[in-house]
């Protein structure tokens, strides 16, 4: 496989155009890697494969120590995929309301990188494919996944009270709503000057989120109320 300069050129500037699609969603929603992560990730894991194919060349071709030396292309897409985990890594957080935050972008990334590769590769129809199935994944079934959830039956629900004793109001308060109560957190972290609980529910089909979350809003010693 030869590769020119402009051969070079467009397999980069590709995986820079792909990469930038896919951040750009990340980075309208403020998320830890973005557009320029996303693009970055992308054309290293181009690069990587055009320089191990550049290799592959200079040893058999250029050079004629076929003979005497072996070399695996893929050898450096593999480490790709082992080092990408450290920069995934870096966006996933455990919030203090127990979240995890940050499992899609790390995901983006990985599948950005398998992205590079492909394009690096010469691998055309797979790095089409591969974009159009990450930015649907990212973009529309978001949409998908935050309607399923918003009609769920099942919610959990973070409140922040001024006083312990204030819990047993927040309980009566959803029995009043014909919830269901599966589970009860009650924590203060660290810092924190007020306790704070998270609540799993499950709804009755005649009960919203929005109608149980202003429900429970309305007792007056309830600081902060968060879907989670």
């Amino acid at each position: 496989m030869t590769l020119s300069f402009w051969n070079v050129v467009l397999r980069l500037f590709v995986a820079a155009i792909c990469g930038g699609l896919i951040g750009i969603d990340r980075g309208r929603k403020r998320r830890a890697a973005g557009f320029r992560t996303h693009m970055l990730v992308c054309m290293g894991a181009a690069l990587t494969i055009v320089l191990g194919i550049y290799l592959s060349n200079q040893i058999y071709g250029v050079w004629g120590l076929g003979d005497f030396y072996k070399t695996d292309i893929s050898r450096f897409g593999a480490q790709v995929i082992n080092g990408i985990g450290f920069i995934g890594a870096g966006t996933i957080i455990v919030t203090g309301r127990q979240q995890v935050k940050g499992m899609t972008t790390a995901a983006g990334l990985w599948a950005s990188a398998c992205m590079g590769l492909a394009i690096g590769a010469g691998f055309w129809a797979a790095a089409v494919i591969g974009c159009s199935c990450i930015i649907i994944t990212i973009v529309i079934f978001s949409k998908l996944e935050s309607f399923i959830l918003s009609h769920s039956r099942n919610v959990n629900i973070f409140v922040e009270f001024e006083n312990a004793d204030d819990l047993s109001t927040i309980i009566e308060r959803i029995k009043e709503q014909d919830v269901r109560i599966f589970d009860i957190e009650l924590t203060k972290a660290k810092g924190e000057s007020y306790p704070n609980a998270i609540f799993s529910l499950q709804l009755p089909k005649s009960r919203s989120h929005a109608y149980v979350m202003t429900a429970i809003a309305e007792i007056d010693t309830v600081r902060t109320i968060e879907e989670v």
